[in-house]
């Protein structure tokens, strides 16, 4: 597969030995990683351990074209394997195949009506929980693999560890983590340790994967079965690439295409459908890897991952078997530890961060954790940040009351957003005995913004009314008097 130079330009600058050295030493250090973790995943999902790797190298390769985030790695992940386990379950693999067709078809539509832009409406509190949860997930999940091997196992991490975060001080021209895997793989042979190992996940894959269509009916009837499915598998893989995206965007200091990503998204799971793979997105582990710990930063990263993963497998199976899971375990706690905002939780930023800041990071964090779903817990993230906004502007509200000295007429003085959390402090300022026949609302200062605040505007009016007093509303800027115009007196009556 040819790819062209433009498509693989390292953002930073010119193309040199060191940096495709770096970006190839990146990929293989993924593609290391991508094994356990893709077979662990095809578990999950209920079916063979091939399906997940075949669906890691498509998923790589292609997005490495296609995709609009350069060195973000793309592949199977859990988020999309826990989707799908009753479609295997119920209806078999050919019916997941399917699945990935038509989900990889919806973000391709979706990319292309623009929809990855609604992701400027994820603030920075959930972003910071997002990124947080995903350390403690990662950390939480090499739990199994360091206990399950003794005290042996946490010797290892241990060694591992330390041999990840001090190899970068004495030399940057093998990425630390690669090195870590090879002596502790090397080691752990020539010792007989007694460790589980990549081998021990599940039988690697001898054949290339083969395109073809799925095997199943053409028809409504099959539809109805993984319509549901793949509109899922479609918004939590975009969800989840596109807030990687993000995050890799703040790593690099560089800009992405967030609707060509999508639409690249769509295209590798069309693929990896194709190629008998699991539907797969962006795995931020994974990418955490290659960015931040291997310095990788453009597109030959990510084709060089798929590329050596199928090369590791398919070649060099019987060696990659015997790496232990101890020494992979150690390059993901390391992730977990570089991930982790630690600043975010110091007691100096807590205490100046604003409260609803911190209940929004949190009930993130508490969501993603208990759930081990990255994108409910950002949609829970964003709803609470709604209603944390919704609480902080409602009450920014203010209406001054102004008297004329004839004491004939009143004049309130309305500033603030009118919507739906502030319809009740608003009607609540009005003195509706007390206030003389003339009366007079200015908006000026104030901006309606729904049918809510329209509905407040008509129930005090009416009230006025009800007592013979007249009540005239001015000062309403352009789109505030098209929308109370518009819904004025055409809603609910108010009794």
């Amino acid at each position: 597969m040819l790819i062209s130079r433009s498509r693989l330009t390292a953002s930073q600058g010119e193309w040199d030995a060191t940096r495709i050295r770096v970006e190839l030493l990146a990929g293989l250090v993924v593609a290391l990683a991508l094994i356990p973790e893709a077979i662990s995943f095809s578990v999950i999902a209920g079916v063979d351990p091939a399906v997940g790797l075949y669906a890691s190298f498509t998923m790589a390769v292609t997005i490495a074209i296609a995709g609009g985030r350069p060195a973000m790695i793309s592949a199977a992940t859990a988020a999309m394997a826990l989707v799908v386990t009753s479609l295997v379950r119920d209806h078999g693999v050919e019916y997941l195949f399917a699945a990935a067709l038509l989900a990889g078809a919806f973000q391709v539509a979706l990319g292309a009506v623009g929809a990855p832009r609604l992701m400027r409406f994820v603030p920075q509190s959930v972003m910071t929980g997002f990124v947080n949860a995903l350390a403690i997930l990662i950390f939480l999940a090499q739990i199994d693999h360091i206990t399950g091997a003794g005290a042996t196992g946490w010797v290892v991490v241990i060694a591992g560890f330390a041999m990840i975060l001090v190899l970068p001080r004495l030399t940057a021209l093998v990425p630390s983590p690669l090195v870590a895997i090879v002596v502790l793989t090397a080691i752990a042979v020539t010792a007989g340790l007694t460790l589980p190992t990549v081998g021990d996940e599940g039988a690697l894959p001898t054949a290339f994967p083969v395109p073809g269509l799925p095997d199943v009916p053409f028809g409504m009837e099959t539809l109805r079965i993984i319509a549901p499915y793949s509109l899922t598998l479609a918004i939590v893989g975009l969800l989840e690439s596109l807030m990687t995206a993000r995050l890799v965007d703040d790593l690099t200091d560089t800009s992405s295409d967030k609707d060509t990503e999508a639409r690249g998204q769509g295209i590798a799971n069309v693929v990896t459908g194709f190629f008998g793979g699991m539907p797969g997105c962006a795995m931020i582990g994974q990418t955490m890897i290659n960015v931040r710990v291997s310095g990788a930063r453009t597109r030959l990263s990510t084709f060089s991952a798929g590329v050596f993963l199928l090369f590791l497998i398919l070649v060099l199976g019987p060696v990659v078997a015997k790496i232990p899971m101890t020494a992979l375990a150690a390059v993901m706690v390391f992730v977990s530890y570089a991930t982790f905002d630690w600043h975010s939780v110091r007691p100096a930023t807590l205490r100046r961060m604003p409260l609803g800041e911190t209940v929004v990071m949190l009930a993130t964090v508490a969501v993603t954790v208990a759930t081990s779903n990255l994108a409910l817990g950002v949609v829970v993230g964003v709803l609470v940040t709604m209603a944390v906004f919704s609480r902080r502007v409602a009450h920014l509200l203010d209406v001054q009351r102004v008297l004329a000295p004839d004491r004939r007429s009143v004049r309130y003085a309305v500033a603030g957003e009118l919507f739906f959390a502030s319809h009740e402090e608003l009607t609540d300022a009005f003195h509706h005995p007390d206030d003389p026949p003339e009366v007079t609302i200015d908006l000026s200062a104030a901006h309606v913004w729904d049918a809510s605040a329209v509905a407040a505007l008509d129930a005090i009016a009416h009230k006025y009314e009800r007592q013979g007093k007249r009540v005239e509303i001015v000062g309403l800027n352009a789109p505030s008097a098209a929308i109370h115009t518009e819904l004025s007196g055409r809603l609910a009556a108010v009794h």
